[in-house]
């Protein structure tokens, strides 16, 4: 799906269709497990999935030359053992292979309008849990951002599923499927959004774009509030995290509070994301290659910003604060230093030790303040944290540090459904001596594995309130096409947010 140039507003995906009347121009897809699947279920496209050499394996997409009837398909598409999440990386497939096809038409008939629209059939007795996978596949496999000149190419724009229809799955059934399709293409724009959000480069992107795009979703979003804090404010409530990250650039800092309340609501919980529009390390500068990459440092908080929008479009029954501390970590004489001692907001002090650790900074104030001010049941906090992370981990599983087990198998859970997956990781007491600091209370850059240190040092701000963090320095970022991600920023960590509220209703 083409996105956005610079969004100050979540773009429009794809419509996504449960039976209905096939367009005009619909170019129909087959989804499969193979050929003999296919001639067990009396499909007549059982000969023709053999004749293409269509084995049915997961996301494999097979082009079928020369057909545009409606009844025959032009594309194959595998889904292996038809787990959801291959269903999720077939629908991702098929948009992808969908996007080349129009692009081809669009060259080869000079610019006359290629079509666009998809009808899926998808395999007989398919339940909601795949459909809805095969929607988020086919809503974020054709994610693109793009700021260039020229016109955006074609891209898919509705997308049907053939047959299932009342008539021929019974009203409960085609009931259910529509419902959860439907949820599933607002969890996908959560994640689009989040993308969104993350790619836009930070010459468009400081503290300020960043609260004004979540103060003009929160206008268009019925049950959503956001209130942005200015600078000023922020002194005068003691953010001296935020401040002193803040405090070498030009582009002053930001609190972003996003409130949903529903009526009748008990379960209370708050989000926390991390907001760095741009990293540059500070006085600890980063090295040159790779900086280019910090406009994604503010994922955490894109996550959170986009989560809340669809937890409101969602009307879950739960209670929900967010809180996006902002800043630009920048190189200035007006920048902190290693070395310095910083007040957060509460009281407590840390010692710089590398000024590139800065999310943790900020961190620290906005959880104080969110447990202090709101009183939540429980914290999550989300961030592009650590390098460690990427270590430990590898680019596609998310850290998970929690005090709580119930709230830590919630998050696994949550990510399970949500097709993003967790890691969780131990808060090491031994550790423990190297964050505390001798002229400080604690040292905001211990020595030591340094995603353990550094949930260690956050947790110091949570007042024994149940409470994970999510650090999703990995994933956050992809640097190649996988499943329904593409490269540049993933979104992650915005779907898994909007199911753990869901498990608290």
């Amino acid at each position: 799906m083409a996105r956005a140039v610079l969004p100050p507003v979540p773009s429009p995906l794809a419509d996504v269709e449960v039976g209905g009347t096939p367009a005009r121009g619909e170019q129909l897809a087959l989804v499969h497990a193979g050929p003999e699947a296919l001639a067990e279920a009396g499909s007549p496209h059982a000969e023709l999935a053999e004749e293409m050499r269509a084995k049915g394996t997961a996301a494999e997409t097979v082009t079928v030359p020369g057909t545009r009837s409606a009844g025959t398909p032009r594309w194959l598409v595998g889904i292996g053992d038809g787990e959801p999440a291959r269903y999720r990386a077939a629908g991702a497939a098929l948009v992808r292979a969908a996007n080349a096809y129009a692009e081809a038409e669009a060259d080869a008939a000079a610019g006359r309008r290629a079509p666009t629209r998809i009808a899926v059939r998808l395999p007989e007795g398919v339940d909601a849990e795949q459909a809805a996978a095969f929607t988020t596949g086919v809503l974020l496999g054709g994610y693109r951002f793009r700021v260039t000149a020229e016109k955006a190419p074609p891209v898919v724009t509705a997308v049907r599923f053939d047959g299932l229809t009342a008539d021929a799955l019974g009203a409960d059934t085609a009931r259910e499927l529509s419902t959860a399709v439907a949820r599933a293409r607002e969890l996908a724009a959560a994640s689009a959004f989040a993308r969104d959000l993350a790619n836009t480069p930070s010459n468009v992107k400081n503290p300020a774009w960043l609260g004004d795009v979540a103060a003009r979703v929160g206008e268009q979003t019925r049950g959503l509030t956001v209130t942005v804090r200015d600078e000023t404010w922020l002194a005068e409530q003691a953010f001296g995290g935020v401040l002193a990250v803040g405090g070498g650039s030009a582009s002053a800092p930001r609190l972003i509070e996003l409130a949903y309340r529903p009526r009748g609501a008990t379960a209370h919980l708050l989000l926390v994301g991390k907001g760095i529009t741009f990293d540059t390390g500070g006085i600890s500068i980063k090295p040159a290659a790779g900086m280019h990459l910090m406009r994604t440092d503010m994922a955490g908080g894109g996550a959170v910003i986009a989560a809340m929008r669809a937890i409101a479009e969602l009307r879950l029954p739960v209670k929900v604060t967010a809180l996006v501390p902002a800043a630009e970590n920048h190189v200035s004489g007006s920048a902190y230093r290693p070395g310095d001692i910083v007040r957060h907001y509460g009281g407590r002090t840390s010692e710089v030790g590398n000024t590139d650790a800065e999310g943790r900074m900020v961190m620290a104030d906005a959880i104080a303040y969110g447990i202090q001010r709101f009183r939540p049941d429980a914290l999550v906090d989300v961030a592009t944290l650590t390098g460690a992370m990427k270590v430990a981990l590898g680019l596609r599983t998310g850290g998970l540090f929690a005090t709580d087990d119930a709230l830590a198998d919630s998050v696994v859970a949550a990510g399970e459904r949500a097709g993003e997956q967790w890691w969780r990781m131990p808060l090491l007491e031994d550790h423990m001596g190297d964050v505390r600091s001798e002229i400080a209370d604690v040292k905001q850059a211990a020595p030591g594995p340094g995603g353990v240190t550094a949930a260690l040092f956050l947790r110091e701000f949570t007042a024994g309130l149940p409470w994970a963090h999510l650090d999703i320095a990995g994933p956050g970022r992809a640097e190649k096409t996988y499943d329904d991600v593409v490269p540049g920023a993933t979104g992650f960590a915005a779907r898994t947010l909007v199911e753990l509220v869901a498990s608290y209703a």
